[in-house]
């Protein structure tokens, strides 16, 4: 369980300094919900703001020079702001359940004098009370410093240890992620628990052309970045708990326009196939044979089905090939889905209004470049106006189109 009470991201492309909802430098600010919707014109830091996501996911599984190049990054120097010399820099304020004391995680990535990219600062800060400054309990610099062991234990600023045991920490390879490594031994639980919840973030670039293709029987639970593996997907449901996975397809087959059911196929190969009966038509199609939407809004609703559902999903343009009269259920079906507690975070970019008409203010978030090239956020509720019309049943996606805000 946790979610990310706020985000600040520095020197990355365009997001040259950018807070959302609550962080350790921003406390009077009110902390990110459990479904946050980004919208803005193209070119303003939409993607970049998904990718800085995908880019603190891939530090944690191939380090942070592998992942300066991944996904045509370019490097170090193509992702940090143009003319800046700092480092790029990440702050997460996370909290595990309601009544935790907040975590706040800093990671500082930088050119080392060959020009390549290294972990120049990671650290983990918790409260020690209710309320007060946070203390460090893992507090590395160029891949050397500390961390506690067990769930207590910290270290003020001066270097005196107010309790716990804290163990020196040296890393053979500063370019991985310290949190990789010490989070991979028991003893470090506060460390442990929060790489558990990064490592549950799902980054979701569907594609129905990947959809498409036929895997290896391997059943599998979780729907991997492109898609390609939903019929594995759905070979684990089955194989876990087949009453309710018919339970599940039920209810998504009434969320899917044109569709009377759908049913699992199981191979002989241990293979299975999904198969839709589509109104009007006697003989079922195969899912390589399903459109691009029905492809689509079918994995997103399995994905809101998950049994054990990621903690942090982010989204980009889920409207891409679905009709306009759909992503008002769709983002209807995703604030239902994540609720209120703390097992389920969802971050969607969208241009789309009839995707935002579902959504209050407060969730909602506005991209704008400033005239210095760099990206501005702001929430749509702090525009002028745009509270009062919404609390006269004004849609907000509508006062977006009439540029209310935005």
């Amino acid at each position: 369980m946790g979610k990310i009470e706020g985000v600040k991201i520095q020197n990355f492309g365009p997001l040259k300094d950018i807070v959302m909802g609550k962080t350790l430098s921003n406390q009077e600010a009110g902390a990110l919900s459990n479904m946050t919707a980004i919208i803005g014109p193209s070119g303003n830091g939409k993607s970049t703001l998904a990718d800085a996501f995908g880019f603190l996911a891939d530090c944690l599984e191939i380090g942070v020079e592998a992942a300066c190049d991944e996904k045509n990054r370019g490097g170090f120097e193509q992702l940090r702001s143009q003319g800046c010399t700092g480092p790029i820099a990440f702050e997460l304020y996370y909290r595990e359940r309601s009544t935790a004391r907040p975590i706040t995680y800093e990671l500082k990535i930088n050119m080392d004098e060959i020009g390549r990219p290294y972990v120049e600062e990671e650290r983990l800060r918790q409260r020690v009370q209710k309320r007060g400054w946070p203390l460090s309990f893992l507090h590395l610099q160029k891949g050397k410093g500390y961390a506690f062991e067990g769930t207590e234990g910290w270290q003020d600023e001066t270097g005196r240890i107010l309790s716990g045991e804290k163990k020196e920490v040296e890393l053979s390879d500063k370019r991985k992620l310290g949190i990789v490594t010490i989070g991979a031994m028991k003893q470090y639980q506060r460390v442990e628990s929060f790489l558990a919840f990064l490592r549950s973030w799902y980054l979701c670039y569907f594609s129905p052309d990947a959809a498409r293709m036929l895997q290896t029987a391997a059943p599998q639970p979780y729907l991997n970045r492109d898609g390609s593996n939903i019929n594995n997907v759905a070979g684990y449901m089955f194989r876990e708990n087949k009453k309710e996975f018919e339970k599940v397809l039920k209810e998504i087959q009434t969320k899917l326009p044109g569709i009377d059911k759908i049913e699992p196929v199981r191979f002989d190969n241990g293979q299975m196939m999904l198969k839709f009966w589509e109104k009007g038509f006697r003989n079922a199609f195969y899912s390589p044979r399903m459109s691009d939407g029905t492809l689509k809004l079918f994995a997103y609703y399995l994905l809101l089905h998950e049994r054990n559902p990621r903690q942090l999903v982010f989204i980009e343009e889920p409207e891409n090939g679905l009709y306009h009269q759909y992503l008002g259920l769709l983002a209807d079906e995703m604030v239902e889905n994540v609720g209120r507690g703390f097992s389920k975070q969802l971050f969607v970019t969208t241009h789309s209004p009839f995707f935002v008409n579902t959504l209050n203010p407060q969730d909602v978030w506005v991209l704008m470049k400033g005239e210095d090239g760099f990206s501005t956020i702001q929430k749509a509720s702090e525009y002028p106006f745009v509270k009062d019309l919404y609390d006269e049943n004004v849609p907000l996606g509508d006062m977006w189109y009439s540029k209310y805000f935005g």
